[in-house]
Parts: C-alpha cells; sequence; structure tokens
C-alpha cells in the first residue's frame, strides 16, 4: 500500500467522532438478551451517516441484528467487522472520560470496539479507499454467556449472513491469536428418593455427598488424561470443578448433591464427543451408587484455529506493520469470542484484535481512546489491503 493511501485513510479517522460514538453506544443499559434499545441506537448513528441499515431478527426478535455495507459495486471479497453490544448483567455504570480512558458499561467489552470498527467504516467511505469487493459492519445481541450463547450470532451465519474473513474488536492487542479451545459449562445435580432428613433418621438410600464425591474423583481422572491431549498454542483439554454444595445444616441428611464446573477441548476433538463422554462418566456413577444425576451441558462456543497462509493474515499482519513498525506475535486465545463461531460454522477465518481496555466483567470498565483510534486505523488499512489482493 503506497504512503499517501495510507495517510489519506488514517487521518480520516476521527478521535471525536469515534468517542461521540462510543459514548452514545455505552449510555444505553444492554444486559444480554435486552440489547434492543442499543442497537435501535446504533441504527440511528448509521442511518444519520448515511448507511443503509438492514435488521436481521435472527431468532432474536427482541433486538434485531443491525447490519450495513459498504460496497464498490465490484466483485471481491467481502471483510466483515463484527461485535456485539450486549454487557453482562451488573449494575449499570454510565460514560464518563477520565484523561485518555473511556469509563462506563461495555466500554471495554466492547461496545467502544465496535464504535472503533465502525469509525474504520466511515474513514474507509470518506476516502473512497476500496477499489473491490465490500465491508459489512455487523453488531449482535446474546454473545454474553450464561444469559447467551451466540444464538443471534449463529443465526445469522446460518443464513449466509457473513463475510469470507471477520475482524473482532474485543480486547486482544499483544499478541494474534490464532488457536484456541472450545468451552462448555456443565452442572450436575446427584438425588436419591427421600426428602431431606434429619442424620438420625437417615433411610436406606445412597449418600448423595458420597456420590458427589465419587463423581469429583472421577473427574478428576478424566481431567488427568485430557490434560495429555496438549495444543502447543491453544494448550490443552480440560474438566473443572468451581462449585461442590450439599445439605442445609451439618445433621441433616441431604437430598441433593450439585456440582458445577467448566470443559474444554481442542479444535481436534470430534464434535459432540466432549458432552457424550461426560454424560456415559455421570451414567457410571448413577449405575454404581443408585442416584440420579440430571445434567445440563452447556455449549458455549467450539474450538478455533486459524490457517496463517490465509490472506486475512497477511494483510493484518502487513498493516499492523504499517502502523506500528513490527507485525504481532503468534499466541493463544484464552477465552473463547464469536471467532469460534465463524470458523466452526462457515469455516471463515476470524482475528480477534482489540484496544488497550480493563475491567472486563466488572462494574469499572475502561478502554484507552487513543488506543480505538488506533484500532479503527488498523481495521481500515486491513480492509484495504485484504479486498485489494
Amino acid at each position: 500500500m503506497n504512503s499517501t493511501l495510507v495517510e489519506r485513510i488514517t487521518n480520516a479517522v476521527s478521535r471525536e467522532r469515534l468517542l461521540e460514538t462510543a459514548t452514545r453506544l455505552i449510555a444505553v443499559p444492554s444486559p444480554t438478551g435486552s440489547a434492543g434499545e442499543v442497537a435501535n441506537t446504533l441504527a440511528d448513528i448509521l442511518k444519520g451517516d448515511g448507511f443503509t441499515v438492514q435488521r436481521e431478527i435472527a431468532d432474536h426478535p427482541n433486538a434485531p441484528a443491525v447490519l450495513t455495507r459498504l460496497n464498490t459495486g465490484k466483485p471481491g471479497r467481502t471483510l466483515q467487522f463484527n461485535g456485539h453490544l450486549d454487557v453482562v448483567h451488573l449494575p449499570f455504570v454510565p460514560p464518563s472520560v477520565d484523561g485518555d480512558r473511556l469509563l462506563g458499561s461495555g466500554s471495554c467489552d466492547m461496545k467502544a470496539g465496535v464504535a472503533a470498527s465502525y469509525e474504520a467504516v466511515r474513514a474507509l467511505r470518506d476516502v473512497n479507499a476500496l477499489s473491490s469487493g465490500s465491508v459489512l459492519f455487523s453488531a449482535n445481541d446474546l454473545h454474553e454467556a450464561p444469559w447467551g450463547f451466540a444464538q443471534q450470532l449463529n443465526a445469522l451465519i446460518r443464513a449466509g449472513i457473513h463475510g469470507d474473513a471477520v475482524l473482532i474488536p474485543e480486547s486482544i492487542r499483544t499478541h494474534l491469536p490464532i488457536a484456541g479451545r472450545g468451552s462448555a459449562t456443565w452442572k450436575v445435580r446427584v438425588r436419591r428418593n427421600g426428602p431431606p432428613i434429619h442424620e438420625v433418621y437417615r433411610p436406606d438410600e445412597p449418600s448423595v455427598i458420597a456420590a458427589g464425591a465419587e463423581l469429583v474423583r472421577r473427574l478428576g481422572e478424566l481431567n488427568q488424561r485430557l490434560s495429555k491431549s496438549i495444543d502447543p498454542i491453544a494448550g490443552s483439554e480440560s474438566v473443572f470443578i468451581g462449585q461442590i454444595h450439599s445439605g442445609e445444616i451439618f445433621n441433616q441428611y441431604p437430598q441433593e448433591c450439585w456440582l458445577e464446573g467448566t470443559r474444554r477441548w481442542l479444535h481436534t476433538t470430534e464434535s459432540g464427543y466432549p458432552e457424550r463422554e461426560f454424560r456415559e462418566l455421570i451414567a457410571g456413577v448413577e449405575r454404581d451408587f443408585g442416584v440420579t444425576i440430571p445434567c445440563d451441558f452447556q455449549y458455549i462456543r467450539e474450538a478455533f484455529r486459524l490457517d496463517l497462509s490465509h490472506p486475512l493474515i497477511n494483510a493484518f499482519q502487513a498493516s499492523h506493520a504499517n502502523l506500528s513498525g513490527a507485525p504481532l506475535p503468534e499466541g493463544p486465545k484464552m477465552f473463547v469470542d464469536d471467532g469460534n463461531s465463524f470458523w466452526k460454522l462457515a469455516d471463515v477465518p476470524a482475528i480477534t484484535h482489540g484496544p488497550i481496555a480493563g475491567g472486563a466483567h466488572t462494574v469499572n470498565e475502561w478502554v484507552s481512546i487513543d488506543d480505538l483510534v488506533r484500532v479503527a486505523k488498523l481495521y481500515a488499512l486491513t480492509a484495504v489491503m485484504y479486498l485489494q489482493a
């Protein structure tokens, strides 16, 4: 890319316009499942800038997804900028600015990132930078577990509404995440038939605590086996127990013992196998102890892997080097995000890269305004390089 075009694009990114957009989005409360009002706000912003807005219900009529396209009218690839507008269910914090930091609910995760990616679209349009193909900008609800599990995004992908490659402005900044594990949550309840009762009157029924302890032991053995399945970037498979509870008082023979945790797996694992394996282990405890163990096994996202030979990688890394002096080192994606959905459901590569930020999933979220500007420039440059390749 010639230096004149780089300068034109980067100069077109407006810090003030970006900050105003991010502030307007953060000012609208949007807990997962209830992002309709902020989606409407975003749609109004797009319309006010002269963009044609597309709304897609995508299995979630309470908050139809927001989409727009910057289309050259010429054949070519489509690069998608995708983000979520919902936030975790915590007390709402309105937007405010403290020096270089924009604070408020969703500033880190990830309304400010959405605003940065949209500013990239505006900059590309303002300087007529694209010679072919198109940019698809999209924002959706139902991202944050356990209130959402990407149902709306998955419906869009399954309907064919997606790009040939995707940039996602979640706040991974120091490396290029090329591999990540799939993730699910699970909760089981070990039960016997009778009611809770004083321990001196306990019936001849199985101990749910003993059965729960055995389940803990077997899950520990499973985790040891899983830990031998290792990816040099993503890490190892695992099953994790985060909670175990039973009884209401020290001398009660409880009716139920419940456990809760996570399961993580690699991209080489057969789809559906983690749940089948988990349920088979539970069935063994049921048989051996004479208890029933209802199980809720909830998939969050499948595993993820980037093809480093894909043109998106080259365009992104070259653009990053152009702005920051060097490409990013490769590393893991420690959490799951929407990039996992694009890769698994549509075989579409997605790079997660966002601004310097902190406080995700807390009431103390913040994001660097200067780095939001950098992200907008990076996305715009990547779009030009990817679409002209």
